[in-house]
């Protein structure tokens, strides 16, 4: 089949267009490269996929209504992977309108292409920052997600009602994921695991926010990849009878899904500094902080409808998964 992969040189989005490349799909990767992290990093990932016979890359903005479009025209897509978007928590207290170029002009400009040029399934990357001021545990795609507590979250939940727009008005397929905290080999620099290695190694300090209580359900990346391609492998169709009085948010009359997506077991922060202090033999200084605005106290995942779905459940736990990508930092930067 043919795959459109957005975000093709972020840390998921080129981990899943591997995947489909070695099942023998044809895949053509876009990202906009741009300078939010690393662009080394980034063109580093994309480097063995642009050897692939399979793959091409397309440098392209979603914002560009459009290079989006005639993409589209152009190109035939079966079924897109939409992984793009400008991510962090953090920095959409410091440049909000980021992420309305990235993650809501750019969600429209896939929707459109994929109305027009009837894709079969649309799966795209929400995520567990939705769940903003809700304490229930674990988090369920039953939970009521409309209390989001930074700008980044409140994009998210905004994809997942225009997603459903869509499927309700042009039986377009449309699948949400909400990530949980994706961490492994190639990861994000803006993420805890990364930055902590890198101050380790460095023999800085970390700082450890709300003093170290926080939980977060750290999910491996190989973990992440199966449980997309399980997914895009199975459109979801209307729910008969359905309801919004009865029934659940996660489905609909229309062809329309929410799944989380993690490992389903929360780790304390401090263990997981532990896991990476054994995988580096180096005891981290620490300096303990207060919370950080927009952060939530903890996450979990319940998975179980993921798991009737597709068969899908976590297999990395967090010492293996942190050894990996320890093993990977050492190698990538020659330490």
């Amino acid at each position: 089949m043919k795959y459109l992969v957005t975000g093709a040189a972020g840390f998921i989005g080129a981990n899943v267009s591997k995947r489909l490349c070695a099942m023998g799909h044809e895949v053509v990767g876009i990202d906009n490269l741009n300078d939010y992290y690393d662009v080394a990093l980034k063109l580093a990932r994309l480097a063995p996929l642009e050897a692939l016979s399979n793959f091409h890359f397309i440098k392209l903005d979603l914002a560009d209504r459009e290079g989006i479009a005639k993409l589209f025209a152009q190109q035939g897509f079966q079924r897109v992977i939409h992984l793009a978007a400008q991510a962090g928590v953090r920095y959409s207290l410091d440049n909000p309108l980021a992420y309305a170029d990235s993650n809501l002009v750019g969600h429209l400009t896939i929707l459109e292409g994929c109305r027009h040029h009837k894709i079969e399934h649309l799966v795209y990357a929400s995520s567990s920052s939705v769940y903003g001021l809700n304490q229930k545990m674990p988090f369920s795609t039953e939970d009521s997600v409309d209390h989001p507590i930074s700008l980044y979250a409140a994009t998210k939940k905004a994809n997942e009602l225009m997603s459903h727009t869509y499927s309700h008005l042009y039986q377009l397929p449309t699948t949400g994921l909400r990530f949980f905290t994706v961490y492994g080999p190639w990861g994000r620099p803006d993420m805890a695991l990364f930055k902590f290695t890198k101050a380790i190694l460095a023999g800085e300090t970390i700082d450890v926010y709300n003093h170290g209580d926080l939980s977060r359900d750290f999910t491996y990346i190989d973990d992440i990849v199966e449980g997309i391609i399980r997914v895009q492998d199975k459109p979801p169709s209307p729910t008969p009878d359905w309801r919004v009085e009865t029934g659940t948010p996660a489905n609909s009359s229309a062809p329309y899904r929410v799944f989380n997506i993690g490992n389903g077991s929360p780790v304390q922060l401090l263990d997981f500094i532990t896991a990476l202090e054994r995988a580096l033999g180096i005891e981290a200084k620490k300096q303990f902080l207060p919370m950080q605005p927009g952060d939530v106290h903890a996450t979990w995942a319940d998975t179980e409808d993921l798991f009737k779905a597709v068969g899908y459940k976590s297999q990395v736990d967090i010492d293996t998964g942190v050894a990996k990508f320890v093993d990977w930092y050492r190698n990538f930067y020659a330490q």
